[in-house]
């Protein structure tokens, strides 16, 4: 479970209490999630040890984001944005820490794309993420790698996602906002929903 774009201490002190898996800090400047290196390593002073920092990165440099991740500040890079092979490659020569690659799922293509990845984990998503928007999920039957699945996720639709897909993650963004924030009781919900499905499904989300 990933608790995309946190900006303020107190969606630290909240994840700190629910414990997802995973947090992440968005480094895209466009994004009204945006977080600057800085703020993100006061925020990742903040959060517990056990929680991982994911950095969310658009045609970064891999130099900018191999230093964040050899610092300490994130604990693995997700590319959003036209990332290839070839800067996968180059960001290995800089760091071991783990990549997640994201893709826009609108075709059987974008599938196939994304299993030919060699980044550690893959996330497929509707548009540049955040849209608070799903796609077609019929298009992921056939995928053979664990992903985690991301788009338009919220309290409203994560149990019907989870049955049906049982991916190997959930990450989600805007579905945990209220007015454009972190909103506590969603996340809360988020959370307790995941868990119980987790719970008495009794194998995790990846089968």
């Amino acid at each position: 479970m990933k608790f995309c774009g946190l900006t303020r201490s107190q969606d630290v002190e909240i994840v700190n209490e629910l414990k997802p898996d995973y947090i992440g800090f968005v480094f895209f400047p466009k994004s009204k999630r945006y977080v600057s290196p800085e703020q993100a390593r006061q925020l990742k002073s903040r959060l517990c040890p056990e929680i991982k920092a994911v950095g969310v990165f658009v045609n970064e440099e891999p130099e900018i984001v191999a230093d964040l991740l050899e610092n300490g500040t994130i604990d693995m890079a997700q590319l959003h944005g036209k990332e290839d092979e070839a800067y996968i490659k180059r960001l290995r020569h800089l760091t071991n820490r783990p990549i997640l690659q994201a893709f826009r799922v609108d075709t059987e293509a974008d599938i196939q794309r994304a299993e030919r990845s060699t980044a550690d984990f893959i996330l497929l998503d509707s548009g540049a993420g955040g849209t608070g928007t799903t796609f077609d999920w019929n298009l992921l039957k056939h995928v053979s790698r664990p992903y985690f699945v991301a788009g338009g996720l919220g309290v409203h639709n994560i149990i019907n996602a989870v049955e049906t897909l049982h991916p190997f993650g959930v990450d989600v963004i805007s579905g945990i906002e209220e007015n454009g924030v972190k909103d506590p009781i969603k996340m809360q919900k988020f959370a307790d929903l995941v868990r119980d499905f987790d719970e008495i499904s009794g194998c995790g989300f990846d089968k």
